[in-house]
């Protein structure tokens, strides 16, 4: 039986960061990498990959050119965690027990969620940028179309870059408009939220965008089902009052954004709340119910943006928090529910979104990030990749 005095359950971002940023102050941390994966991904390229700028090979890189030589890398799945005995199961049956536990999985997409998706997703003009072997067909389907309907659907679950579905619908408009084709194809944004963007301010440059492309937008529609072979999608649609009707469309091309939930093992191990989700202070990242156990990344259910930047803000929290309780001192790093958005409106313009548990913009820059520009397009396309190869995955930034 393996024991270790710090598990991290996930070796994606969350797991890597966390993990780099504890050994940068305690390289005698005996630390172990759950996570099974032989590849590592940057995921919030796959968009400019569906957009056609940026090579899906440039966001791939292996596990272990990214795992800290100082762990031990456990190449297992988690199936189950028995959090008051302190121990958790692989998927080979092997028993593994921890003093400390740092949950980051990251999120489950469930393309199972939405009937006909799993089985066509890749085909008949259905496509997806939420999975690396899905990105680059998308810009395919837009290379393709010259007419019809498009239609770029959200999600009713949190996800994972919920700007997602948006920036690709407007790189699809912005590539139709430079080929002179954008007045030949109906685009609906098919959003199963309430709203454009939560916050007043971005979405006045987002509505700025919709306006210049003229994408029509359908609020409280949740894709429900899809007829592959006919090319017809049907979303359960709710009025303001509450109520439920279903509406079919046809179309010539159609975005998904896959319904997403935390791993199934945080539910049915009890560390999730009644959602799954799992259940920590909004502000230590501490298991409300577990003391030795903390959370970061996608499978949360704190209410911040689930995007890499969230991460990079948890992380020296999470690291900050854990040392003070194995030191037996009060824990004091909090969380403020820091997220950021690139919203890519074009190829060359980015509305940089940051907000926190507020609502309220938490800007970087001392300029109007309310506004397209090209240096956010920069931040975006150039410089954040490379800060999340050379300095976040090594824990120094």
């Amino acid at each position: 039986m393996n024991v270790h005095q710090i598990l991290i359950i996930g070796g994606g971002n969350a797991g890597i960061s966390v993990a780099s940023q504890l050994l940068i102050k305690n390289k005698q941390l005996d630390i172990a990498i759950i996570e099974p994966s032989e590849k590592h991904y940057y995921q919030p390229a796959w968009t400019m990959v569906g957009g056609g700028f940026f090579k899906a090979k440039k966001t791939e890189r292996s596990e272990a050119e990214v795992m800290p030589k100082e762990v031990t890398w456990i190449k297992q799945r988690v199936t189950s965690v028995s959090p008051e005995e302190k121990h958790l199961v692989l998927d080979d049956g092997e028993l593994v027990r921890y003093e400390y536990l740092i949950v980051c999985p990251g999120i489950q997409i469930n393309w199972d969620g939405i009937k006909g998706l799993k089985e066509n997703v890749g085909t008949n003009n259905i496509c997806s940028v939420y999975a690396y072997d899905q990105a680059p067909y998308v810009f395919e389907v837009i290379q393709s179309l010259n007419g019809g309907t498009a239609l770029f659907c959200s999600a009713a679950t949190p996800v994972k870059c919920g700007g997602a579905p948006q920036k690709i619908m407007y790189l699809a408009a912005d590539y139709w408009r430079r080929n002179r084709t954008l007045g030949s194809i109906d685009i609906r944004f098919m959003n199963a939220g309430k709203i454009l963007f939560g916050i007043e301010k971005y979405r006045n440059a987002l509505q700025g965008a919709c306006d210049r492309y003229g994408l029509k937008q359908f609020h409280r529609h949740n894709l429900i089902e899809i007829d592959a072979e006919n090319r017809r999608a049907t979303f359960e649609v709710k009025d303001e009052e509450g109520s439920k009707s279903l509406e079919t469309l046809d179309y010539d091309m159609i975005h998904v954004t896959p319904p997403q939930s935390a791993p199934d093992f945080i539910g049915e191990s009890g560390l999730g709340n009644e959602r799954g989700w799992l259940e920590v202070d909004k502000n230590t990242l501490q298991h409300v119910r577990y003391p030795d156990v903390f959370g970061l990344g996608d499978c949360l259910n704190t209410p911040n943006a689930k995007t890499g930047a969230a991460i990079r803000k948890q992380v020296p929290v999470v690291v900050e928090n854990l040392l003070a309780l194995i030191q037996n001192k009060d824990i004091a790093g909090s969380y403020n529910g820091y997220g950021s958005c690139p919203l890519l409106t074009a190829k060359g313009k980015v509305v940089l979104a940051e907000f926190d548990y507020s609502g309220e913009p938490n800007e970087t820059f001392p300029i109007n990030q309310g506004k397209e520009r090209w240096s956010m397009y920069i931040l975006k396309r150039y410089i954040l990749p490379w800060l999340y190869w050379n300095r976040i995955l090594k824990g120094k930034a």
